[in-house]
């Protein structure tokens, strides 16, 4: 991460960390913000009132963090709160079992001050799993706003957004699954900008404790209605994910999708279903989709 920033005029970053009873996590999340080379920083801890010792890591920070503690309605709410609180120019937030690599602010509020036009600077990321060891790269894609009506390529943990930007376009508190996708949906439906950075800014973990994991039936159920409430379409790729977990229960991640010709043939009448008003358009893509060369 070869990029320098001049630390005298440095936009302020806030760092939001939405948190609830991710004590094993968390200290491993503080120190990879904390031991960034970008000096003007503010970090906010939004705990949702843990049980477990995450008061006590808390205080061990001292004055270098803000921690707010109270209800809220979930991760998305406590990011938020976190946001109307910030002091910062740029926002980010990191997830209490997630990291941020080293160089990661300094580079994105680099890009973000070179490029005045753009609202969301995302970067390459890694998936790592519980114990911190790497498992592969995060499918991050080049900015598209078409892509982004069927797949979320941006890591979450690895985008930053312009505080004015955000404040014209906030998280919706309520939604609490799939929720960044939903504000990468929005922002682009508005007409934001995103900038693609190359360099690796963060790490996403992946564990048994992850909601996109214990809770895959109902990250697919948010997902799906996110599609069709911003599109009105649900592509083949999470008709036939869906179809595929509900015959054979695996997470898709750690036990990887496994296509079969059974599977292919009930994601038709599914995404029939599901795509009620676009019924031909559905069709031709199941039709004519090169998903049909990998079937076992």
């Amino acid at each position: 991460m070869g990029v320098s920033v001049d630390f005298a005029s440095a936009p302020l970053v806030s760092v939001v960390t939405p948190s609830f009873n991710m004590a094993r996590y968390l200290p491993e999340t503080l120190d990879s913000i904390l031991a960034q080379d970008y000096s003007n920083i503010e970090v906010i801890v939004v705990d949702g009132g843990s049980t477990d010792q995450t008061p006590q890591i808390l205080a061990g920070y001292g004055n270098r963090i803000r921690s707010i503690t109270g209800d809220d309605k979930g991760p998305s709410d406590a990011a938020h709160q976190g946001f109307l609180q910030a002091r910062g120019k740029i926002f980010v937030w990191l997830n209490a079992d997630d990291t941020f690599l080293p160089g990661a602010i300094r580079t994105a509020a680099a890009y973000l001050t070179a490029h005045p036009e753009i609202d969301v600077a995302y970067g390459e990321a890694w998936w790592i799993d519980g114990n911190g060891r790497t498992i592969t790269r995060y499918p991050t894609l080049p900015w598209d706003p078409k892509v982004l009506e069927r797949d979320c390529f941006i890591c979450q943990p690895a985008a930053f957004i312009r505080a004015s930007s955000y404040r014209r376009c906030p998280l919706d508190p309520d939604i609490n699954r799939s929720f960044d996708y939903d504000l990468w949906i929005r922002m682009a439906k508005q007409g934001f900008h995103f900038g693609a950075i190359p360099d690796y800014l963060a790490n996403s973990r992946m564990h048994s404790g992850a909601k996109t994991i214990y809770e895959r039936e109902a990250v697919f159920h948010a997902s799906i209605d996110l599609l069709k409430r911003h599109y009105g379409y649900v592509p083949l790729s999470w008709v036939f994910g869906y179809a595929t977990w509900r015959s054979d229960g695996r997470d898709q991640f750690f036990q990887p999708l496994r296509p079969t010709a059974r599977n292919y043939l009930a994601s038709l009448p599914a995404g029939l279903r599901l795509n009620s008003s676009s019924r031909f358009r559905f069709f031709a893509e199941w039709l004519t989709a090169p998903i049909r060369k990998f079937l076992t």
